[in-house]
């Protein structure tokens, strides 16, 4: 079972979670690594910008068997305060969800909804790594997936 932690950017108020509003469209950009993710957010930014959509930054933190699943190997609220920090780069109203378990397949899978707009950061080569491959194998379950490379 997942912990689920949702964080909203101080500076922008409260707002009702994504996907609590009818009709609202969110883009959800997966966190892969800092680089990467600030990069996934930009291009997030532009898409949710056009569409009039919320940005949803989606953190799965593996935590190991030896550790209670409340308890990862590092604090979650200096986990919280740098993901606030990542967040804060956003031109646009984004959400921080940090969820921990012990599967990462199982807890994207929960997070996701059918046909979700999903943005992943990962580095273009010339043999896929793990991100780009996460990318296809998304798309293969049906979901809209931008892959957006760091440069």
């Amino acid at each position: 079972m997942s912990i689920l932690e949702r964080m909203s950017r101080a500076s922008r108020g409260t707002v009702a979670p994504p996907g609590e509003i009818p009709g609202s469209l969110e883009v959800i950009v997966l966190h892969t690594t800092t680089k990467e993710t600030l990069e996934a957010l930009k291009a997030a930014a532009g898409l949710a910008d056009g569409l009039a959509a919320q940005i949803r930054l989606l953190v799965l933190e593996t935590v190991p068997y030896p550790l209670p699943v409340n308890q990862p190997q590092v604090a979650v609220e200096f986990t919280k305060h740098r993901f606030r920090t990542v967040a804060a780069h956003a031109r646009i109203e984004t959400h921080v969800e940090l969820r921990l378990g012990r599967d990462y397949r199982g807890m994207l899978e929960s997070a996701l909804k059918p046909r979700s707009l999903i943005v992943v950061g990962g580095r273009r080569g010339w043999w896929p790594g793990f991100h780009h491959r996460l990318a296809e194998r998304l798309e293969r379950q049906g979901h809209h997936v931008v892959f957006s490379a760091a440069k």
